[in-house]
Parts: C-alpha cells; structure tokens; sequence
C-alpha cells in the first residue's frame, strides 16, 4: 500500500474490503461519528482524500477526516485510528 494514491480504483478496492470484513467498523463509524442511532443497513460507498461516505438504509452520511489523507496506507492507519477512538470498542 505505499504511497498507492486515493482515486476511484483505490476506493472501490477500500470498500468492497471494508464493507465484506469490517461491516462492523463500519456500523460502528454510523452511530459514533454520524450520530445515527438504529439502521437497518450501513456500507461504505466512497472514500476520498476528504471523507468517507457511508449508505446508511436509504440516506447517504459523509464523515470527514479530522486531515486530508495522503495516500491508501494513510487512509488504512486514519481508518482504524478512527475506530479505536470509538469508547465502546
């Protein structure tokens, strides 16, 4: 992953990744950082350099990185620096 950069390749690799063996993060990233309590379905759709945007049942949530990534390997270590940041995980 060094210095791989963020585009539309990258993205739809990071999300089909995440959305197949990290739904939990995922969930997880809905109810801390979007403030959404109960959904039925959450995947994530995009990422980009800014954001993550996530399909929460029928709405679409964007969260925004606390910096702007740099590449896949920033955008894996922000991703879980995220979810480890969570209190109840």
């Amino acid at each position: 992953m060094n210095s791989e950069p963020i585009n539309q390749e990258s993205s739809t690799r990071i999300c089909n990744h995440m959305n197949k063996d990290h739904e939990d993060a995922i969930k997880a990233y809905a109810k801390y950082y979007g403030k959404i309590k109960t959904f039925k379905s959450a995947k994530m759709i995009s990422l980009s350099q800014e954001a993550i945007e996530l399909k929460i049942d029928e709405q679409t949530l964007e969260i925004k990185f606390d910096h702007i990534l740099q590449d896949c390997s920033d955008a894996h270590k922000t991703l879980v620096r995220m979810i480890k940041a969570i209190p109840s995980l």
